[in-house]
């Protein structure tokens, strides 16, 4: 296997796109929009015969509360070694995959495009099952932060990771102290 490569490009004049990449995977993190071609074109493979993709979007309704729109934030280089982390794993369980990964930071309305997972292979399965575990993986254990805004004007901030491992939830009296 080649040798993964990290390294920053501007990719807009405001803010830089940080990636990690390697033959079979490429994550990364932006606050443009998140390009599907880009993400098809790097898992692109002549020996593939399946494709599969994760879109996730921000919904307009979250708890009985109408949504206008969702922050997300977080530390690129944690998330983007989290996200190469978890494509890795995928990889030893479904060798001969690629996978494309590109999280959102920042300000998103309804509809907005978060996150998007592109997982090429030979056949059907690999590629479902590998697609399938990433987004699970993701929503469990990449630190990126959601402030969701709401249509009345009040605005939360949702529960997030621990940058601890298996830290437990607060109890709420200990202020975390008592928690792994």
């Amino acid at each position: 296997m080649m040798e993964k490569k990290s390294y920053h490009h501007v990719d807009c004049q405001y803010y830089p796109l940080y990636v990690v990449v390697n033959m079979a995977i490429f994550v990364s993190v932006t606050r443009d929009a998140i390009s599907i071609q880009k993400l098809l074109a790097e898992v692109a493979d002549d020996s593939h015969g399946a494709l599969d993709f994760f879109i996730g979007a921000v919904r307009n309704v979250h708890e009985g509360k109408d949504v206008k729109g969702i922050t997300y934030d977080g530390h690129e280089m944690l998330i983007n070694k989290t996200l190469d982390d978890i494509c890795r794993e995928a990889e030893r369980m479904w060798p001969d995959t690629h996978y494309a990964v590109c999280h959102y930071l920042g300000d998103l309305p309804v509809g907005g495009i978060s996150i998007a997972i592109a997982v090429s292979s030979a056949h059907r399965a690999e590629s479902f099952d590998a697609c399938r575990y990433i987004i699970e993986a993701v929503k469990k254990r990449v630190p990126v932060w959601k402030q969701e805004h709401y249509t009345d004007g009040s605005s939360d901030w949702l529960p997030g990771h621990s940058l601890r491992k298996r830290a437990a939830p607060c109890c709420g009296h200990c202020g975390g102290s008592n928690h792994g």
